[in-house]
């Protein structure tokens, strides 16, 4: 695992400017770093190193390729790149191997079978950046789920990439104007979704896609359309056209037990020490059992706990890890440990994020990077196999309100949104309120961001809000559950969860892997029939019967937590100060990012108790938090070291 980052223009001193750059990011690759430089095209790479594949120089990057023509920089993971090796060398085309790693076998798949094929045959996670010397063009590329970052855009003259802002924040004339447009997303969504980010002009290349910049491009600053290799959205309509069909359940778990330990196995490949999370739910149990099953020593597996009953779920971990016999640690920590994260967590994530759930992560990461280097994660399930509880929630809403023709829903929830302006108080309104704005909605993407959404109109919280489109609005086909599978796996997943993990992981310098998103898996997944997803009220179900064949159902069937901490509670008590400090009014008027009513009214009603506002406010605050951070004066200008 590493950072990468670079620049394509005139500007001068290069050299030092990426090497501040690379000390920016250099939690994502503390292990060494380097530097190239084409001074008559005006290029410079740089590269900080996680050394996990080939420990030795012959790994380094940037690294350029046995034929001298290209030079690449890569984060991430190659896990089939052995079998990629020996295609290469059946075919006549491997060049003199220099040593293991993934990066040499990729760059020379570049040189003899081109981008597209290259990618469309990597399984991994990754973010690719490569220059080739002869066409002078500049190639970036990202994996298919989005499970590695990559910004791009164009700062005065030069154009630059980097896997994190903070790699940019040192290049001279980057930005400072904010986007409102990605401050309102983030009042709905609590994340800036791609391909936007909080800066103007700079961008998140989307998953599955790869664009070629060239030498015109770059002089003309203009950024070319990207090209999709791989689509994770007619990957699943494709899979619904072709569903699979089995002779009985266990032939349908054999096969998904096959795919699953086949993904398992492959990110087990390491040359470092390596564990996996372990929350005693579904996804983490299952990736940790295939993994045990696959190993010949004890597994180690990493837990957090609380002392707060409702949010604690160690025990549960615990009991999986004794019945699998895994090497398990597992730390419980305080409030105040927890609360101790949040002043961090602008840092961290260099962008406005606001999950809440990123303080628990930062723990888990911060525990596990004590004892190895890479981890796996069971991230995925809940997308792939229908294992969410809003999706039955939504389901049943839908379902009773396609009863009505779209008119007479539209007056209803007119109705609905009125009432909740009478005078008085209650916790109804929140519910009518949300329900109201569900029934004014005619897709099913519209119906189900009206659920998701925090602030349910943004434009009016944010000054001169401006609401991008968004995937939201594009008709897709399929049932409801499908249609919120589809969206949560090209919004939520990829701009939340995998930016939850990756940043929280990178700033301790922990490499994390998903087998559950290796898109082999993926594609059966879409190909079930969806009675194998959900059967009845219960989500993951052919998921469920690979476990039960390693674990007693017993250990396992419980309700879903998530990961959450008592945030609401935070917010009246220990944090209230903090808190208050970054939505003062006058504060909020000054810097001219939100409208200060509509948020003190809520702050007003969550500290009394009688509402829980906390999720809409967390966005504010991390926004608030960020601008503190990075904002207030020229970005850098704070101490950025770690």
């Amino acid at each position: 695992m590493c950072g990468i980052v670079g620049i394509w223009g005139p500007l001068q001193d290069k050299a030092q400017v990426l090497a501040e750059s690379c000390r920016r990011i250099r939690h994502r690759g503390p292990d060494s770093n380097g530097f190239w430089e084409d001074p008559a095209a005006d290029v410079a790479l740089a590269h900080v190193r996680l050394a996990i594949l080939d420990l030795t120089e012959a790994g380094h990057q940037p690294m350029v390729s046995a034929c001298g023509r290209y030079v690449l920089v890569l984060n991430g993971e190659i896990y089939n790149h052995m079998e990629l090796r020996a295609r290469l060398e059946q075919s006549g085309q491997a060049p003199q191997w220099r040593g293991h790693s993934d990066t040499e076998t990729v760059l020379a798949s570049f040189a003899a079978l081109g981008v597209e094929a290259t990618l469309q045959a990597a399984v991994g996670m990754y973010a690719i950046a490569l220059w080739d010397r002869e066409r002078r063009t500049l190639t970036l590329a990202r994996d298919r789920m989005g499970e590695k970052p990559l910004y791009y855009g164009y700062t005065g003259a030069n154009l630059v990439f980097a896997s994190e802002l903070k790699g940019l924040m040192p290049i001279p004339g980057f930005g400072r104007d904010l986007s409102r447009a990605a401050i309102t997303s983030l009042m709905r969504h609590n994340y800036i979704p791609s391909p936007q980010s909080i800066y103007e002009g700079i961008y998140k290349l989307p998953p599955g896609t790869w664009l070629e910049i060239s030498e015109a491009d770059m002089r003309a600053q203009r950024v070319p359309a990207h090209h999709a290799y791989w689509s994770a959205l007619q990957m699943a309509d494709q899979g619904v056209r072709t569903r699979s069909s089995f002779a009985s359940d266990a032939q349908a778990t054999d096969e998904l037990e096959a795919v699953l330990s086949k993904a398992v196995g492959g990110q087990m490949l390491s040359d470092v020490s390596l564990g996996a999370f372990l929350s005693g739910g579904i996804d983490s149990s299952t990736i940790v059992a295939l993994m045990q099953a696959q190993s010949s020593q004890p597994v180690r597996t990493f837990a957090i706990g609380f002392h707060e009953k409702k949010y604690n779920e160690a025990e549960h971990a615990k009991a999986v890890a004794q019945h699998l016999g895994t090497d398990h640690t597992e730390l419980y920590v305080t409030a105040d440990d927890a609360l101790a994260v949040v002043p961090t967590l602008a840092d961290m994530y260099d962008e406005p994020f606001a999950d809440s759930s990123q303080i628990p992560t930062a723990l888990v990461t911060r525990m596990a990077r004590q004892h190895v280097t890479v981890a796996l994660s069971g991230d995925g399930g809940d997308e792939l196999f229908g294992g969410y509880s809003r999706y039955f929630r939504v389901r049943d809403w839908w379902g009773k309100c396609e009863r009505f023709p779209g008119p007479v829903r539209h007056a209803m929830g007119a109705l609905m949104g009125a009432s909740t302006r009478l005078p008085g108080r209650g916790a109804w309104r929140g519910k009518v309120g949300k329900f109201g704005e569900m029934l004014r909605a005619d897709t099913h993407g519209d119906f189900y961001r009206s659920f998701v959404s925090y602030w349910s109109d943004p434009t009016s919280v944010v000054k001169q809000g401006v609401e991008p489109p968004s995937l939201f609005e594009q008709p897709m086909d399929g049932s409801v559950f499908d249609v919120m599978m589809k969206l949560d796996t090209v919004t939520y997943m990829p701009d939340d969860i995998l930016v939850k993990v990756d940043r929280a992981a990178m700033a301790v310098s922990l490499e994390t892997r998903v087998p559950l998103l290796d898109h082999r898996v993926y594609e059966f997944a879409w190909r079930l029939p969806f009675e194998y997803k959900v059967r009845g009220d219960t989500g993951k179900w052919l998921l469920r019967q690979v476990l039960y064949r390693h674990v007693p159902q017993s250990l396992v069937d419980r309700p879903k937590r998530g990961f959450a901490v008592p945030l609401a509670s935070w917010l009246r008590g220990p944090l209230r100060d903090w808190a208050e400090s970054l939505l003062d009014p006058a504060r909020l008027r000054q810097e001219g990012w939100f409208e200060p009513e509509p948020i003190l009214h809520k702050w007003r009603e969550h500290v009394s108790g009688h509402r829980d506002w906390s999720s809409r406010l967390w966005g504010v605050l991390m926004m608030q938090a960020w601008l503190d951070r990075y904002h207030a004066g020229v970005a850098g200008e704070k101490d950025a070291s770690r």
